[in-house]
């Protein structure tokens, strides 16, 4: 739906003032002190996102994506400017049946957490999925997440899995909040791709990956195993699903123990080492490329 601007003549003075033709929404709320802003100005902290089962999406990206999941957005606030230059996201909001209000921009930057509000924070509801679900889809490509505590590292990697085309991504009980706005924002609308398990611990995200027939990789710089090795051996094109570890000290022994090989990514420069996201990039990415080898080589990066 568009909006349009028309101009009307005021007689007594001579101006012109321009209207804004707006769809109908809610009113504009003034006030940060509305309960409706205090209710999403909560889903800042964890505990409350946990309650409620809901969290933020902030930004055009987040919200537009979030819009095109069934029954994921609920509620939409935004600036006029914002309404006005996104039209189609307000207007699909509408069409799902998201409750949109017009808000000032100081009732936005009381519920962003960014530092440059982008004039748009939804609130969705939680959209993870049950760890049997996604053995029960038979994934060939996996991301693990074992003990990641950096919010813009997990969503981060999510976004590489999404990228690489992998089919699900599993965070443990000791990672962090999926629904962490930072989180949430790395993941530049990935989170709303791809099916996520969290809270599984890793003993049993691993077992039950490997009952399924996919073979697990753990990514560690002091790996046995060499990914250039793996990739000329050709042992990479089956289902693989990679365990990532925290982005201090790696995986634990007891962990690294769980996995069929420990692979490192080979340094050929002068790099003490690849940070968590970079390591996942080039480890999903090399997957996705031995599984693709036998349809006839595709690159992951055409069409």
């Amino acid at each position: 739906m568009g909006f349009c601007l028309r101009v009307r003549c005021c007689v007594s003075t001579g101006f012109f003032l321009k209207v804004s033709c707006m769809p109908p929404v809610s009113p504009e709320l003034i006030s940060p002190r509305s309960p409706r802003v205090s209710a999403a100005r909560r889903l800042a902290k964890r505990n409350f996102r946990g309650k409620e089962r809901l969290f933020l999406a902030e930004g055009p990206q987040a919200v537009r994506e979030a819009g095109g999941r069934a029954d994921t957005l609920v509620e939409l606030f935004a600036t006029l400017d914002a309404a006005e230059r996104y039209a189609d996201i307000i207007g699909r909001a509408r069409d799902i049946g998201a409750r949109v209000h017009l808000a000032s921009e100081q009732v936005i930057a009381d519920i962003s957490t960014t530092v440059t509000p982008q004039g748009l924070v939804g609130i969705c509801r939680f959209l993870d999925t049950p760890f049997e679900e996604i053995l029960a889809a038979r994934p060939k490509l996996v991301a693990v997440l074992a003990h990641v505590r950096d919010p813009g590292n997990a969503g981060t990697v999510l976004r590489c899995a999404d990228a690489a085309g992998a089919e699900a991504v599993v965070l443990t009980d000791a990672s962090v909040d999926l629904y962490n706005p930072k989180a949430v924002r790395a993941s530049v609308g990935s989170l709303f791709h791809l099916p996520v398990a969290v809270g599984v611990p890793v003993e049993r995200a691993v077992a039950g990956l490997k009952d399924a027939g996919v073979r697990i990789l753990a990514a560690d710089g002091a790996g046995t195993d060499d990914l250039d090795d793996e990739l000329d051996n050709s042992t990479m094109g089956g289902p693989t699903a990679w365990v990532f570890g925290n982005e201090a000290w790696g995986l634990p022994e007891e962990t690294r123990a769980l996995a069929d090989a420990v692979v490192r990514v080979p340094i050929h420069g002068k790099a003490e080492s690849l940070n968590l996201a970079t390591a996942a990039a080039v480890c999903l990415y090399a997957s996705a490329r031995a599984q693709r080898a036998s349809g006839g080589c595709r690159s992951v990066t055409g069409s």
